[in-house]
């Protein structure tokens, strides 16, 4: 476990002074209204802003979530492709959606199944650490390793990281 890296899905300059670390479900409704304003944030901090993304599933709640936090896992480098169809298809997540989800986003292997399981590894260490740090619920927000409690707006968001 120790080889996987806990910041590899980073969204923006990965020198950006700071960074929201976001454990998050996909299916959870929370999560997909969050993901379009923290993309937004980090988009419009010139370079200020990064957003990292950790593996939440709440699989206790939400049946689909552990397959498709293990299907974005095994997008690879089209991560945040898959990312962006899981959250605007958060309430069809299963396999055969999963898999149309990983062509649109142009992933070229399979994504469910046993071509996933090589993934679980990955995902449980994310959980694990949401687990060490207090994680409870999806989605859950740090800025530069502080828990965030405010609102998942703009306007808070921006004044939170200092690029509004």
């Amino acid at each position: 476990m120790s080889d996987i890296h806990p910041d590899r899905h980073l969204y923006g300059n990965p020198d950006a002074p700071v960074r929201i670390v976001e454990y998050g479900d996909f299916e959870c409704p929370y999560c997909g209204a969050a993901a379009p304003v923290l993309t937004q944030v980090v988009d419009e901090s010139n370079g200020r802003v990064c957003l990292i993304f950790r593996h939440f599933p709440l699989f206790e709640v939400h049946p689909f979530a552990l397959t498709a936090a293990l299907a974005a896992e095994a997008s690879g480098d089209r991560f945040w492709n898959m990312h962006a169809e899981l959250f605007a298809h958060q309430d069809h997540l299963d396999d055969s959606h999963l898999a149309e989800y990983a062509y649109r986003a142009g992933v070229v292997d399979s994504v469910i199944g046993l071509a996933a399981q090589p993934y679980k590894a990955a995902v449980e260490a994310d959980y694990n650490r949401g687990i060490g740090e207090g994680v409870r619920g999806t989605p859950s927000l740090f800025v530069d390793g502080v828990r965030y409690t405010g609102d998942i707006e703009l306007d808070a968001l921006r004044a939170a990281t200092g690029s509004g």
